[in-house]
């Protein structure tokens, strides 16, 4: 009997939306999760690590700034160098960059004030087993809530991105146009979430997690996590949620 997708969510002192990782992964997807201590270094049994959003150690410094410091990180950097797979969401995209997983740097929004809303991204490939349950091209509704969500990289490194296809999902209108109105932080080219040249680790602002029970609104954000169980050959039990009727 297949035994599922082991997932990791890192718990940093400052992390709020751990649970809510945990409640997706667990109990909407039926996978084992073991929720993990920023001090703990072991992530043998763990397939998939999850870096929550929050604000880890007070985001003191600079947003993910002394998370990047931390033995679970040190522990995240050696497993994603091994080819498995890790997903920053909010701080922890914040983490993922200041640990050099991913390229740029989030920075504070542009008109800085912390936003709190559901937004429309654009589904920029649907090849990597993150985005394979969407169609390219597609407009999702996701919630953000950040105040440094600004993505910002120097020319070569945003050129390179669009070169490899690392950016997977973009601020868009609700027909799907990138437009400048549509971009709630200021990112450069309207970027949402990354990945790394190998595409196994993505790193994004809006919370999918908070898009995967229909009781808070949608459930665009859960196919993120079906895409990558189908990829890793574990479909999981399909979610049991309760009547909206």
């Amino acid at each position: 009997m297949a035994t599922g997708v082991r997932f990791g969510v890192i718990v940093f002192p400052g992390s709020n939306c751990d649970r809510d990782v945990v409640y997706v992964t667990r109990d909407l997807l039926h996978q084992p999760t073991r929720m993990i201590w920023h001090e703990d270094s072991d992530l043998s049994d763990v397939d998939v690590v999850v870096i929550p959003g929050g604000f880890s150690y007070g985001d003191y410094l600079r947003c993910g700034a002394i998370a990047r410091f931390s033995p679970a990180m040190k522990a995240v950097v050696e497993h994603a160098n091994q080819g498995k797979y890790v997903l920053g969401i909010c701080n922890g995209f914040q983490v993922l960059t200041e640990a050099g997983l991913l390229p740029g740097a989030l920075v504070k929004n542009r008109d800085l004030h912390f936003i709190c809303d559901r937004v429309a991204l654009r589904v920029e490939r649907s090849d990597l087993p993150w985005t394979q349950h969407y169609e390219p091209g597609e407009v999702i509704t996701i919630p953000i809530a950040h105040g440094e969500g600004n993505y910002y990289a120097d020319p070569d490194t945003l050129a390179a991105l669009e070169d490899h296809r690392q950016i997977l999902f973009r601020y868009c209108t609700a027909d799907g146009k990138p437009e400048p109105g549509s971009n709630p932080n200021g990112s450069l080219r309207n970027i949402a979430g990354i990945c790394n040249l190998e595409g196994n680790v993505l790193g994004m602002m809006p919370h999918p997690e908070r898009a995967s029970d229909p009781v808070l609104g949608g459930t665009d954000g859960l196919r993120l996590f079906q895409g990558l169980l189908a990829a890793m050959g574990e479909q999981g039990e399909a979610p049991q949620f309760a009547s909206l009727g």
